[in-house]
């Protein structure tokens, strides 16, 4: 019989579970944690946002035992590679949860985050880019000629909240702020990874995380998660743009009234569009794939198959 495994992705906005055996989701939950709170300003994970992943982590701990979890793996990822105290998070996290725990690098990331988005995509005769808006960094990654060719921006929508827009309406200065933190941050990835400067306009891209499915949501009108309804939405640059622009001029609470938007990404998701934006325009693509598949399905994939995964299983 197929065992029952267990992903969980500690990331910088939220905390996430995956419990699947073989090909079936036996369930997959979300919580709004804001690991990466503060984290640019201190270099370190703040207390309480400490204790709010811990709590989380001792929910789906439960969940596993429900559900009969035999195996699993707790990845985290930019918040805890930032901090300076992300050791000592990591260690708490694995006590907790019971299985083996990884600090990912922005390349273990995108690797996973490129298998799981793969499962279940039509072929296409384009190269296939994915980009994983996080709340502290956004990993682009694409196979090509055999090799996966990536780059971890130090990028996210709590990042540059944080640093350029602020959380609430955007001012000029806010705005230009953003974009020309963004752009050098494009510019750095193309330069150290050139391949990328080839896909212009001939690229399927595939968008996951937080950031993509919010707005995918926002897009459907629905106001109730509906895989479905978002899972490989095409999504147009133009759209995103109107959608970026739009709550932008608009403050959280207004934002959090829109049917679709996911409580405790209202002051966020803003700042995502941009780094979306941004994206597409750099790699000429007039259309995004929304995918509801993503580092918590490749974290599944390599605990049934541990040649894949990085860094190895031990």
């Amino acid at each position: 019989m197929t065992e029952t495994v267990a992903a969980l992705d500690c990331g910088s906005n939220s905390t996430r579970l995956l419990i699947a055996r073989g090909d079936d989701t036996l369930a997959r939950e979300m919580r709004i944690t804001r690991l990466s709170q503060g984290v640019d300003a201190t270099g370190a994970l703040a207390p309480d946002a400490r204790a709010r992943s811990y709590d989380v982590l001792r929910l789906y701990r439960g969940l596993m035992d429900d559900w009969g979890v035999e195996r699993g793996r707790l990845v985290a990822t930019s918040a805890v590679r930032d901090a300076s105290n992300g050791t000592q998070f990591l260690d708490e996290a694995q006590r907790i949860v019971g299985v083996d725990a990884a600090l990912l690098t922005g390349s273990d990331e995108a690797s996973l985050s490129y298998d799981g988005a793969m499962k279940g995509l039509d072929d296409d005769d384009r190269p296939t880019m994915i980009v994983d808006i996080g709340g502290g960094s956004t990993e682009l990654a694409v196979r090509l000629d055999g090799s996966l060719r990536s780059f971890s921006m130090q990028l996210g929508c709590v990042r540059v909240s944080e640093r350029a827009l602020g959380r609430g309406v955007v001012g000029p200065d806010a705005d230009e702020a953003a974009r020309a933190m963004i752009d050098q941050e494009l510019e750095r990835a193309w330069s150290v990874e050139p391949a990328f400067s080839t896909l212009h306009a001939n690229v399927r891209l595939v968008g996951l995380a937080g950031t993509v499915a919010t707005l995918a949501q926002l897009d459907a009108g629905s106001s109730v998660y509906d895989r479905a309804a978002v899972h490989h939405r095409p999504l147009r640059r133009q759209t995103v743009e109107q959608w970026r622009d739009a709550l932008s001029s608009e403050d959280p609470e207004t934002r959090l009234a829109r049917p679709g938007m996911v409580a405790g990404r209202e002051d966020v998701l803003h700042a995502g569009l941009y780094i979306l934006v941004a994206v597409m325009a750099k790699l000429g693509v007039d259309e995004l794939l929304s995918s509801e598949n993503d580092i918590l399905d490749g974290i599944v994939a390599s605990l049934y198959d541990p040649d894949r995964a990085r860094p190895p299983l031990t």
